[in-house]
């Protein structure tokens, strides 16, 4: 169960497993702050795509997008090469946008940049509860507020396992499903496919663009070197 988090509460896994995963979010507040907020959203994603985002969303496409060929080798012949650029381009109106960073460094790079920007938006960051609260003192942020998730309840033993779960939950919204994480799961530990070819896949399915490719490639590597 995750013990410490929190934003994009239900990703699951214990704090150190946090360690390259960290969750910058923009929110403009309806009938506050909204009206002409696009603009300053489109700036926060260009700051955020400075740094080099493991992924970069907003709320409608990824920098990681599904492909238009449906042939079945249309999978594994595609690169990890993050479209940032078409994120940007197709932000048309107000809503959560969001990076994911799989570096403290990165991550407070771009905390500093938005600090000194003042766009006048809500800014969260969502990773283990002590690495948040370090990360904003070291951009001279105190911590005013910290949600918690009370984890996965399965008293009729319905889940699937942990690395099921750590895989599926790094998109929100349940598009990466149970089974495709335990698809690519298999097909890694069996020498079908590559980390790389697995991660490219379950990137595309996440349209919010918080799914974090660089943790998901070390979990399936940890899954293939050790296997039981």
């Amino acid at each position: 169960m995750r013990e410490r988090v929190t934003n994009t509460l239900h990703r699951y896994g214990d704090a150190e497993s946090f360690r390259d995963d960290y969750i910058i979010f923009a929110i403009p507040c309806k009938g506050k702050n909204d009206e002409g907020a696009v603009e300053k959203l489109k700036t926060f994603l260009r700051i955020c795509a400075s740094h080099k985002p493991a992924n970069l969303g907003n709320s409608q496409i990824g920098s990681y997008k599904p492909s238009k060929g449906l042939k079945p080798t249309v999978h594994w012949n595609r690169t990890l090469d993050a479209d940032y650029e078409s994120v940007i381009d197709a932000l048309s109106k107000s809503g959560t946008v969001a990076a994911v960073f799989d570096s403290r460094e990165k991550a407070e790079a771009c905390l500093n940049d938005l600090v000194h920007a003042d766009l006048g938006l809500s800014v969260n960051v969502s990773t283990s509860v002590d690495g948040a609260k370090s990360l904003g003192r070291s951009c001279g942020l105190n911590r005013h507020s910290v949600e918690y998730s009370l984890g996965f309840a399965d008293p009729h033993d319905h889940l699937p396992n942990s690395q099921i779960l750590e895989l599926s939950t790094m998109c929100g919204h349940g598009m990466v499903s149970f089974n495709m994480a335990r698809k690519m799961l298999d097909m890694v530990r069996e020498g079908r496919r590559t980390p790389d070819q697995a991660v490219a896949t379950l990137a595309r399915f996440c349209p919010c663009g918080v799914y974090n490719p660089s943790r998901a490639r070390r979990l399936l590597d940890n899954a293939r070197n050790h296997q039981a």
